[in-house]
């Protein structure tokens, strides 16, 4: 496809963010990083999400390991009725599942890369891949990583019910939710097999429009698994501890809060 004009509109976590043209009129979003080992990640994720016919995402139109280029969501505003349908979409891009926890591509979440290596077992997975490597690079206090290990200790109690693998995108905080055409769009997926209360967990933490609208579409679709609104600190505190590392210890009352309260559950 020419490229007819290439405009630099911002940038986050080190790569350069662009606006491109193409000669049939139709537009792009590139992100560029002298080595974007990220990109490749992120077009495995928007492909396997796109392959569920559920929620839409972009469509990957060209990456390698410089560049990542995606076609352009016209951006609008959310509503009641396009969070309803949002959250009925999510459910059944869950309910397409996966082949186990983890996903068979390398991960990466911002500019930090994610152990996606495959397990069976979700609480031990998400013990082992996605708390314990993050604890030892957020620098927490001592009483704080006692708590978090508290966590990883009792993860076997503190999960929930055993639930199957879902498709889930894994960094699903309001950020990364578009609001185009009367429907919820996903983008800068860190997507695996995973629980899909992650991502209901992770649109609260940041405070998604019409939550509650999302909520009563998903329910609609699929029910939860009754305590699922307790367990929301405990899925919260991965992201919490991704940010403790990115961003240091503003995020450290956070992760003491979050891992204080799944251990009251």
């Amino acid at each position: 496809m020419a490229v007819q004009s290439v405009r630099v509109v911002g940038g986050q976590h080190g790569y350069q963010h662009l606006e491109i043209s193409f000669a049939d009129g139709t537009r792009g979003f590139g992100k560029v990083a002298r080595r974007g080992d990220a990109f490749a990640a992120e077009a495995h994720g928007l492909r396997w999400l796109a392959a569920a016919d559920a929620v839409p995402v972009p469509e990957v139109l060209g990456v390698d390991e410089s560049a990542l280029v995606i076609s352009m969501v016209a951006v609008g505003s959310a509503s009641s009725a396009a969070a309803h349908r949002f959250g009925g979409d999510l459910a059944r891009m869950h309910a397409a599942g996966a082949d186990g926890f983890g996903a068979p591509w390398p991960g990466c979440i911002a500019s930090l890369p994610l152990d996606n290596t495959p397990g069976e077992s979700w609480p031990e997975w998400y013990a082992e891949r996605r708390l314990r490597p993050f604890l030892k690079l957020a620098a927490l206090r001592a009483e704080d990583v006692q708590l978090v290990e508290a966590v990883i200790d009792r993860i076997g109690s503190l999960a929930g019910p055993d639930e199957p693998p879902s498709r889930i995108h894994g960094d699903c905080w309001s950020g990364n939710v578009l609001w185009s055409g009367g429907r919820g769009w996903l983008i800068d997926p860190a997507a695996h097999g995973g629980h899909r209360e992650t991502d209901l967990a992770m649109l609260a933490l940041f405070g998604a429009p019409y939550l509650s609208a999302i909520l009563a579409g998903y329910v609609d679709v699929s029910p939860l698994a009754p305590g699922w609104r307790a367990r929301i600190s405990l899925h919260q505190l991965h992201p919490l501890l991704v940010h403790a590392c990115l961003f240091g210890s503003s995020y450290h009352p956070a992760v003491r809060s979050a891992a204080q309260s799944a251990l009251a559950t």
